[in-house]
């Protein structure tokens, strides 16, 4: 009895676990983002892999943007990711702003998996961290607050 109530309780837990469906808000200029293809030869490494062709970014910081990306980095992100440079569970977020495009931080967070095959620098973290970024199915919006919390972070004002 208890090893059934244990896998009913595991199964519960693994379906709660499925893709939320992103919403389609659109940070990209110019043409309208779509979907890239997955595949290699579609691969670059200055934006990722994903639909964020170009993100367009203020001077300052959006300031109440900032504050809901930081909020979602505290329930979704924090366990993982220090705001320092140190690695924790991933690595530290220190300079991520200023060491990659706003395409390929928007592509990452909302497109980890196929970008974790493809990138030869997430392959080496992976080498590193030893763990898979997991994707937290965040919306582009929650994305794209985010980002502007990691260009807070790194001092942007």
């Amino acid at each position: 009895m208890y090893k059934l109530s244990l896998f009913i309780v595991a199964a519960a837990l693994f379906a709660s676990c499925g893709k939320k469906e992103n919403t389609t808000e659109d940070f990209s200029t110019g043409a309208a983002a779509t979907e890239t293809s997955k595949d290699a030869s579609s691969y670059d490494p200055k934006r990722g892999l994903g639909k964020y062709t170009t993100v367009e970014l203020g001077a300052t910081i959006d300031a109440a943007m900032a504050a809901e990306g930081e909020k979602i980095q505290s329930v979704k992100c924090s366990a993982c990711h220090k705001l320092t440079d140190e690695k924790l569970v991933g690595p530290g977020w220190k300079g991520v702003s200023t060491r990659q495009k706003p395409e390929w931080i928007m592509n990452f967070i909302t497109n980890p998996d196929p970008m974790i095959d493809k990138d030869p620098e997430l392959q080496a973290q992976l080498e590193i961290c030893l763990v898979r970024m997991p994707n937290q199915s965040l919306t582009d919006t929650d994305a794209r607050n985010i980002l502007e919390f990691m260009r807070k972070n790194d001092g942007v004002k």
